[in-house]
This record gives structure tokens, C-alpha cells and sequence, in this order.
């Protein structure tokens, strides 16, 4: 039986989603109106528009690079990238069965851009810079028909893509000072390219946006003008590139019926532009750089992607954004619930930590601490801060209501701050290092000081836990040895050597025995007492384990690691009872909240997923 994830973890979790914001027209709206479409790691992702459910599309065992719709809403297409000169995948999959309908395999590398032809007859592929090669697929036949080099010598890579809105036989590639019109010769299995001509200008082509006509088609620059061509004589049109450009490059295009255009910038910029002089009318700022915009009802609402993991609904009569998705956009380091409540967790990710409320999937707090990387999390056990490790060598507590900074440690530890822990009376916290020593600090009302230095591990600290008496602590090293440590005396009680760089570990709430895992995929039983191994199981068939949690009551716990996979087991059996199937990316950390409700796991894409906890006999 698998764990079913009830639904997008906030607004967009999107990460419950963390839509793949660096990719170009990575997010589509269907025809339907009903659904989006993005990519996020390995998989793609269908999400209904009111966040209420989502599927996921399994099939890539590589990063998907780029995402397509027919226009009938029938056909979906995705491409991945792999390593040089290694086959990189196109699936093409039934939107309404979500099942995969074929594997269409002959670029190297990466598959760069996806388009269908007007009437889904035809699949046109872009090869990465390492294959350059562009590919038209017969879609009912499932195989290729025919392919040639994407630009001519002179030129730079093609990184472009569209098809003609009318005509099945023409499309369009573009790219660094390259802009081709290609037609089709079905009988003789042949593609003819027609050079553009641009006089002296010289540009890199970003996005293209054909007309509904297909008399003309825009392009969008990196020098942040647009240019019109015409696609009959291959010429730019008369009145050339606007005057006024926008600044960091134009990102995305969508056009209207009017001939006005919307234009996204790499600045966050999306501006209604007057088709005939290309004059702002009317523009909003979004949060990072504008990576795609696709009409939900045109001339009513469209969305707006952007690199920063974020989706934007606009009201285009009102030209008014609604953030409507919002998550980490980087790997998440790790997620804990605040003390006896299932309704609010904490994550942390590079340089921020969130604060998400359970029952309404939103985020009710971002802290961002530029130029450095939050490692872990606490929230401390009377709620009234959130502390946090940096690699920066600091500990820096904030106020859970407002993100206001509370207190810093500096040069907590030379090297970074791996791990951190806080007592159940909040006077002391716990923390580890990359140079592997463990330190005690005293927490006062408005003080806080060094009290010990514990030396024994000679790796990284991955992992720290602290007795419920607040008198022992367990610490896990990346160099195999796991030490639990009398924290009143401060001295070692016992250690734990293994051939493993241990991740995680947990006290079983009786406190007679913990549990360790890491890089060999086991799971490790220990006696508290004397140290002595109990049980070993294997844990994972491929990849480390990197996180795990108990239940409050001792019957179960849950794993994750490298295999993506979240896995929750009989604690006494030793036995696997469940299993949930999601994450496209390797999961870092996962916890079970308190009242065993939920189990909410993080990932090295930046997803956070969700999931019920089953019910158990």
C-alpha cells in the first residue's frame, strides 16, 4: 500500500511542489483551464489550478530539461538532460490516462526545447549545445522523421523552439545569432532551413512567440528588445527593435489577439507592451526572473513563472498579480515541527528558513539571511524562537511570529554549524561542527555562552538528539562513529564505530535503545546502555538513507534517503508496512508531526511532500 499525499503543501508548494523555476516555459496551463503543468526533478507534475490535488508523471530517471502541450490538450511531451554523449530521452505521454505512450530516443546530452505542430501531427525536438541537432517526430507513428544540424557553422547553438500556429510543416529555431524558419518536406523525409535576415543586428535569441496568423512571429532577446519577423520573407519588420529595452534580457513573450505583447524580463518584470512600438502600458514586479507565462483565458488571466520557485495568477484587465506558489528553490537541508502541534513546521534551505501552517498548506514566514547556507533547525520547545545552524560559523535564533533576529552566536564553529539541538527546558543548546566537535552552550534571558567542547568525532556532526531528561545526547559523524555523551558531566558514555558515514539517528521513546543509519543503506538497533548492536536490516536498496523519525509511542518509524523513496516500518518487526512514491529528487530530512497525522519530507530539488499517515491496524 503506498502513502497518499493529500495535496500541494501551501501556496504552490510548489514545492509540494517546487516547480523547476530555472527552466524556460517550464509551466503550461492546459486547455482545459483546470490544470497546470511543470516540471519538478525527474518527474512532471499536473496540479489542478486550486492547488487541490496534483499527479505525477514517472518515467525519467534523469532531470527533466523541458516540458510541451499540444495544443488540444491531448499530448504532453518531456525531455531530460544527461551526461555528454549519453542518450538523453524524450516520453510522450496521454494527458487524460497520464500514462506514457513511447520513448522517442536520438539526442545526446539534453533535450533543449519540445514543440507540437498545430494539429499534434508532429514533434519537434532541439538537441542541447553538445548535440545541436534538430529532430521532427511523427506523433501517431511514435517515430522520428527526420533531423538535421539546428544552425549553420557560423553560428551559435539554436536554444529555441516553436511551431507555426497554423501550418503542421513550419516551425522555428533560434538561438545565439541564429533565427531559422523551417519547412517541412514530408514526401522526401527532408527539413529545409531559411536564414533570417537581421542586418547588422546581432542578438541572442531567448524565447520566440508565433502569431495566431503565422504571418509574423516576435523573439525576445538577452539584450532586452524585442524583434518582429516576418515569416514569409524571413525579413524584420521596418520599425526594428524598440528604443527603450529592458533591462537583464526579455524572458518570456505572450501575445495577445490584439497584437500587444506581454513580456517577461530577467529583472521580474512583466509589462503589457504596445504591439506596433512595443511601449509599456502597464507592468507589475514578480519575485526573480520571469521564465514563463502562459494564458489561462486570454485576455482575462494568465500565470506567470518565475526562477525563484514562484507562480503568479494576473488579472489582465486589472494587470494585478496574486502569489498564488511559493517555495524553496534549493536543496532543503531539513523540516521540524514545532512542539505538540501538527499545524506548524519550520524548513530550511540555503539562505532562508520558512515557516508553513499544516491544515492551509501556506507559508506564514520567510526568514533569508544572504550569503550564507542554513544547515538546521530548531524550533526551541516554549515556541519563543527558532534557532538555526549556518555555515558561516553562526547560531542565529529568530522570533518564530516576526523573523526578527533574537541573538547571534558567532564563531560557533570555525567551519560551519552542521547540526543543532535544544534541551526541553531551553537553557542549553547543542551543537555540532564540520570539524566534527560538539559543543553546550548556555542560554540565558539575554546571555549566552560556551559551556563545554566535547572532542570525539573527527568528521562533520550529521546528527544530534537529546534524552527527554535533558542529561544524555546521541551525535552521528560523517566518519562513522556515533557517541552518546553525558551532557551534565560532558564527558562520553559510549561509542558506536561502523564502515559508514552515519546520517541520522533516533532514540526510541522508551530511551533503551537508538537507531542509525547512513550511507551503507542499514539500519542500525543499539543498546544505550553499553553500545552493543541489537539488530541490523537492510534499508534502502540503491543510495544512502539521509533522514529518519520515530512515533512518539515507539510501533513505527519512517526512512528516506537517495532511493526517493519514503518508507515507514514496524519498529519491532523491523519490517517495511508502507511505502510513498513522490519525490524526483533525493530526500534530505523527513519528520512524523506529533498526534502522527502527517509525515512531511524534504528533497535535494527543493520539494516538500506531504503525505497522511496511514492508518495502521
Amino acid at each position: 500500500m503506498c502513502l497518499q499525499p493529500p495535496g500541494p503543501l501551501t501556496a504552490a508548494d510548489v514545492s509540494l511542489l517546487s516547480l523547476a523555476g530555472h527552466i524556460p516555459c517550464g509551466l503550461i496551463c492546459h486547455p482545459d483551464k483546470e490544470h497546470v503543468l511543470y516540471p519538478l526533478g525527474c518527474t512532471v507534475v499536473i496540479q489542478d489550478v486550486d492547488r487541490k490535488k496534483q499527479l505525477f508523471l514517472h518515467g525519467h530517471t534523469n532531470n527533466v530539461s523541458c516540458v510541451a502541450l499540444s495544443r488540444n490538450g491531448v499530448y504532453v511531451a518531456s525531455g531530460e538532460v544527461t551526461c555528454i554523449s549519453f542518450k538523453a530521452d524524450i516520453i510522450l505521454w496521454d494527458f487524460q490516462k497520464k500514462e506514457l505512450l513511447a520513448r522517442l530516443t536520438l539526442h545526446k546530452g539534453k533535450v533543449e526545447g519540445l514543440a507540437f505542430s498545430p494539429n499534434s501531427l508532429y514533434l519537434v525536438s532541439l538537441g542541447g549545445q553538445d548535440d545541436s541537432s534538430v529532430v521532427v517526430w511523427h506523433v501517431g507513428r511514435r517515430e522520428a522523421v527526420c533531423g538535421s544540424p539546428a544552425s549553420a557553422r557560423s553560428a551559435g547553438s539554436a536554444t529555441v523552439v516553436a511551431c507555426s500556429s497554423c501550418r503542421d510543416e513550419i516551425f522555428v529555431t533560434a538561438g545565439n545569432g541564429t533565427i531559422r524558419v523551417w519547412e517541412l518536406d514530408l514526401a522526401n523525409r527532408k527539413i529545409q532551413p531559411n536564414e533570417c535576415q537581421t542586418g547588422h543586428l546581432r542578438r541572442v535569441i531567448t524565447c520566440v512567440m508565433m502569431a495566431d496568423n503565422d504571418n509574423y512571429f516576435y523573439v525576445g532577446t538577452s539584450s532586452g528588445d524585442v524583434l518582429k519577423v516576418n515569416t514569409n520573407n524571413k525579413l524584420m519588420t521596418d520599425h526594428g527593435p524598440q528604443k527603450e529595452k529592458f533591462s537583464s534580457g526579455i524572458t518570456a513573450l505572450l501575445l495577445l489577439n490584439t497584437g500587444d505583447l506581454i513580456v517577461g524580463t530577467g529583472r521580474g518584470i512583466v509589462a503589457l507592451c504596445k504591439g506596433s512600438n512595443y511601449k509599456v502600458m502597464k507592468k507589475i514586479q514578480v519575485h526573480g526572473a520571469v521564465t514563463s507565462l502562459t494564458w489561462r483565458d486570454q485576455g482575462h488571466q494568465f500565470f506567470v513563472g518565475t526562477n525563484k520557485c514562484q507562480i503568479y495568477r494576473v488579472d489582465y484587465t486589472a494587470f494585478k498579480e496574486e502569489l498564488i506558489a511559493n517555495c524553496h528553490n534549493a536543496v532543503v537541508d531539513d523540516v521540524v515541527f514545532a512542539l505538540g502541534t501538527s499545524d506548524l513546521f519550520a524548513t530550511c534551505s540555503k539562505n532562508e528558513i520558512r515557516v508553513w501552517h499544516t491544515p492551509e498548506h501556506r507559508e506564514l514566514l520567510q526568514i533569508v539571511t544572504p550569503s550564507a547556507t542554513c544547515h538546521a533547525i530548531e524550533i526551541m520547545p516554549d515556541g519563543k524562537s527558532i534557532i538555526s545552524a549556518w555555515n558561516d560559523g553562526k547560531i542565529r535564533a529568530f522570533l518564530p511570529e516576526s523573523g526578527r533576529p533574537m541573538y547571534e552566536i558567532n564563531c560557533a564553529h570555525n567551519l560551519g554549524v552542521t547540526a543543532i539541538a535544544a534541551t526541553s527546558d531551553c537553557k542549553r543548546i547543542i551543537s555540532g561542527g564540520v570539524e566534527g566537535q560538539v559543543r553546550v552552550w548556555e542560554i540565558g534571558e539575554k546571555t549566552h555562552r560556551l559551556g563545554e567542547v566535547l572532542k570525539e568525532h573527527k568528521s562533520a556532526v550529521s546528527c544530534i538528539k537529546i534524552k527527554k531528561n535533558d542529561q544524555e545526547c546521541v551525535t552521528t559523524s560523517l566518519d562513522g562513529t556515533c557517541v552518546i555523551w553525558d551532557i551534565v558531566r560532558c564527558v562520553r558514555k559510549q561509542i558506536i564505530r561502523a564502515h559508514t558515514s552515519f546520517k541520522c539517528v533516533c532514540y526510541h521513546p522508551e530511551e533503551y535503545q537508538i537507531i542509525t543509519s547512513g550511507t551503507d543503506r542499514k539500519i542500525g538497533y543499539w543498546e544505550v546502555l553499553d553500545g552493543s548492536a541489537v539488530r541490523e536490516v537492510e534499508g534502502s536498496a540503491s543510495g544512502s538513507i539521509n533522514g529518519m523519525d520515530i512515533t512518539s509511542a515507539g510501533a513505527c518509524f519512517v526512512t528516506g534517503g537517495d532511493d526517493r523513496l519514503v518508507k515507514l516500518w514496524d519498529y519491532h518487526e523491523g519490517a517495511v508496512t508502507h511505502v510513498g512514491v513522490g519525490h524526483s529528487g533525493n530526500i534530505t530530512r523527513l519528520k512524523i508531526c506529533p498526534g502522527n497525522k502527517y509525515i512531511v519530507s524534504v528533497s535535494a530539488d527543493g520539494a516538500i511532500l506531504l503525505w497522511k499517515y496511514p492508518a495502521l491496524r
